[in-house]
């Protein structure tokens, strides 16, 4: 292992710059996705061509999670951000020059193998050369990837909207990464080249995990389009890809140098980590995606109007995460007593959301928000700081293989089922309501007038909408409260990091004693002071 680098402003600097190339491949993905209609538009592209541009991204991006700790740790991690923010940089200016499909295809791949090489890279080099008294305020940047990045998107997205120029979703992300790539360069010390390491990758598995990562990737977007089990393609996507991950775990169990160690799920905090993190995902996508939706869907808002909602959400992390790894950092605070907090605020935030109702705007959504705002970063940071304390700096790229891929994987899980319960919620909540005023598909019965019938067609449509929102807060219900037992019963107290405890002092003999014997030899193995225990890997 490499030795421990000095913390210095030049160091900061290179970390710094990970920091943003982070971020922005974070925003860049959720603003592409927000605005794709007006790309598809612009290009000609049929709607089922546009949704395979969001499928082959995101495939590619959960594959290069998998991947991104090996390469990192062979090709030297100073080496390989500087390749990752210039290929996205170079790619994101690209994307929009695309003049045929099959090129765009190509493109959105290359850049969401760059995107997900850069975001495992932000752990990994937080955790190796930040001093131990800081390595929490590392988690903590790494916990805003979720809690900042995904809720900037809808304001960027309207920004651009306004400005009435589509490329600057893909434009916006090449200065910050040209600039993360100079203090990367600048700041990160340079490590050897370890080759040698290419004779003991484990080809197989990353064959196996791709290859399923992918299948799962494209089954679950493409479901709801395709018709889920009506779909041969959609059948065969997710079983296959199911049977080929399940061969890939076993694979990993057996194999000396696997992208997965399994065994670390032995660790109950490190299993409480990645359960918690995964399930979470469910949790900070509603939040960011339900008032949008419902404002812009139900009351008409444009997206500049959605502006102050979003940015209530995305601002204070910037000064929350830090603020919860402080607080953490003590050793008389009790991690999971804050994780429980910042569920519990959840919970109410849901509760007041399941209320909604056709006459709410966006200031019935402040006090929600202002509830998810405080409690997503005492939910992330403490969950990080529990799940990478229990690992020693050799597991590293291991966990951060799990952590990261697993997190992409899941989602695109929520995204998902958020999707299809919306979907299948709206249709019921019409069916019931039509049945409920006489209404034969769009046909008047009974009492109902002709020329009426339009127009409680649409009052029906949108009353089902607003159920569908209301009924999806309270599906979110069921996985905080899962998530609070967890938090009681799965992990156990962790502490933040400490210093390297003091050198024991050798037992020097008595002055007589020496004249009659000579001095005993000094063990090296003994002579180290004993290394500290990290709080990640």
């Amino acid at each position: 292992m490499a030795a421990p680098q000095p913390f210095n402003l030049r160091l900061a600097l290179g970390l710094v710059g990970i920091l943003l190339a982070s971020l922005m491949s974070g925003v860049g993905e959720r603003v592409t996705q927000t605005v794709l209609t007006d790309v598809v538009g612009h290009f000609g592209f049929s709607h089922d061509e546009g949704s395979w541009l969001t499928t082959i991204y995101s495939a590619a991006e959960v594959s290069m999670m998998l991947l991104a700790g090996w390469l990192a740790v062979t090709f030297s991690l100073r080496r390989f951000a500087i390749g990752a923010c210039l290929s996205l940089a170079l790619f994101s200016l690209l994307v929009p020059l695309a003049d045929s499909f099959p090129l765009m295809a190509g493109l959105r791949v290359a850049q969401g193998l760059a995107s997900g090489s850069i975001l495992p890279l932000l752990m990994m080099s937080a955790l190796r050369f930040l001093p131990w008294h800081s390595k929490l305020y590392g988690l903590s940047a790494y916990a805003m990837t979720a809690t900042f990045g995904p809720y900037l998107s809808a304001p960027l997205a309207a920004l651009y909207g306004d400005l009435g120029d589509w490329n600057l979703v893909f434009w916006e992300t090449a200065p910050v990464c040209l600039l993360a790539a100079a203090l990367v360069s600048w700041g990160l010390p340079q490590d050897p080249l370890k080759l040698e390491r290419c004779k003991q990758f484990d080809w197989l598995g990353a064959l196996l995990g791709v290859t399923a990562l992918c299948a799962l990737v494209a089954g679950m977007t493409q479901g709801e389009r395709l018709d889920w089990g009506n779909s041969p393609l959609i059948v065969a996507l997710l079983t296959t890809g199911g049977l080929v991950f399940v061969t890939f775990l076993i694979h990993e169990w057996f194999h000396p140098m696997p992208l997965y160690k399994l065994q670390l799920l032995a660790r109950r905090n490190f299993a409480f980590g990645i359960i918690t993190l995964c399930t979470f995902m469910f949790l900070t996508l509603a939040a960011g995606t339900i008032p949008a939706a419902f404002l812009g869907e139900v009351q008409g808002y444009r997206p500049m109007q959605l502006f102050p909602v979003m940015l209530t959400m995305a601002l204070p992390q910037l000064l929350l995460a830090p603020l919860v790894a402080t607080l953490i950092n003590r050793k008389s605070v009790d991690s999971r007593y804050v994780m429980a907090t910042g569920l519990v605020l959840i919970l109410i935030s849901c509760l007041l959301g399941s209320q909604l109702t056709s006459d709410w705007n966006r200031d019935n959504f402040y006090l929600i928000e202002v509830l998810n705002t405080l409690g997503q970063p005492m939910v992330v940071v403490p969950l990080l700081m529990n799940a990478t304390g229990a690992l020693s700096p050799l597991e590293g790229p291991f966990a951060t293989a799990m952590v990261n891929s697993l997190r992409a994987l899941f989602t695109v899980v929520a995204s998902t089922v958020y999707g299809s319960f919306l979907v299948t919620r709206e249709a019921l909540h019409t069916t019931r309501l039509g049945e409920a005023l006489g209404l034969q598909g769009n046909q008047p019965a009974g009492l109902i007038q002709v020329d009426a019938a339009s127009d409680i067609t649409t009052r029906i449509s949108e009353q089902a909408s607003v159920m569908s929102y209301a009924d999806a807060y309270l599906a979110i219900i069921p996985f905080v409260v899962a998530l609070l037992i967890l938090v009681m019963v799965l992990p156990i107290r962790a502490y933040p990091p400490q210093p390297a405890p003091a050198p024991t002092p050798t037992p020097q003999p008595e002055p007589a004693q020496r004249s009659q014997s000579q001095p005993p030899q000094a063990q090296p193995s003994q002579s180290q002071p004993p290394q500290a225990q990290p709080s990640g890997a």
